[in-house]
């Protein structure tokens, strides 16, 4: 036999000795490095997250604008909304002042006909006055009824004439009222809330007549003539022709 024994086959690499293993390490056991596949997948990894970002901001941008035309349609919709409410409020407020006036112009005729017959009577006996009495009980409650509803009698005597609140009947001179003055009140006119409920009936002015006219100016223009005076200070005599 030969000096150098071969090692048998049945011997496992356990049993050879440290020195003639292979020091270099496999690429598995090797710490710290890294796969080729691993390097090849993180190597676009910034990307990814910079398009996510972007797409992440124009998300935002039309979520924004979103949100923008929506505040701006709400904005819009409350601003009609509360004009819708107050057209309401003030067709609702126009058609109660209708419908009062309506009611109260049929109440009117019959103030007219209590402020004839109180002016008409005349209370002599007992029982005349007791009536009378009662009748003044009965038109102050009508008046008071009417006050409550605010409406106000209008005061037209002396005011100058106007269309929006008088109605002239008749026209006639007067030495006391100049022109287009109402000198007296044939029917009273009311007022409901500032608003006109019925026009006064009036006699208006027309100044005075043509026959003070005519004689004012015959006044002021003819006349008997001054007498004339002489040196000393008397009166003479208009020399005759």
């Amino acid at each position: 036999m030969s000096g150098d024994a071969s090692i048998p086959a049945n011997e496992s690499a356990s049993d050879v000795p440290e020195a003639q293993q292979d020091p270099t390490p496999s690429v598995e056991e090797t710490p710290g490095a890294a796969s080729p596949e691993s390097v090849s997948e993180g190597a676009p990894s910034g990307q990814n997250n910079e398009a996510r970002l972007e797409q992440l901001e124009r998300e935002h941008s039309t979520l924004r604008q979103e949100h923008e035309t929506l505040s701006a349609q709400y904005v819009r919709i409350a601003a009609d909304f509360d004009n819708f409410r107050k057209r309401q409020s003030r067709d609702q407020d126009d058609l109660k002042l209708q419908i009062t006036c309506s009611t109260l112009s049929e109440i009117l005729p019959v103030v007219d006909n209590f402020e004839r017959a109180r002016q008409q009577l005349d209370p002599q006996g007992e029982e005349a006055q007791s009536l009378h009495r009662s009748y003044q009980g009965l038109y102050k409650q009508l008046v008071d009824v009417l006050k409550q509803l605010g409406v106000a009698p209008m005061r037209v005597v002396g005011q100058e004439f106007d269309p929006s609140l008088h109605e002239a009947v008749l026209r006639e001179p007067s030495d006391e009222h100049p022109e287009d003055v109402v000198v007296e009140e044939l029917q009273r006119g009311y007022h409901l809330s500032g608003k006109v409920l019925r026009h006064a009936l009036v006699k208006v002015s027309m100044g005075p007549g043509p026959q003070q006219s005519d004689a004012a100016a015959l006044g002021t223009e003819g006349g008997d003539s001054a007498p004339t005076q002489g040196d000393d200070g008397s009166s003479t005599p208009e020399a005759s022709e």
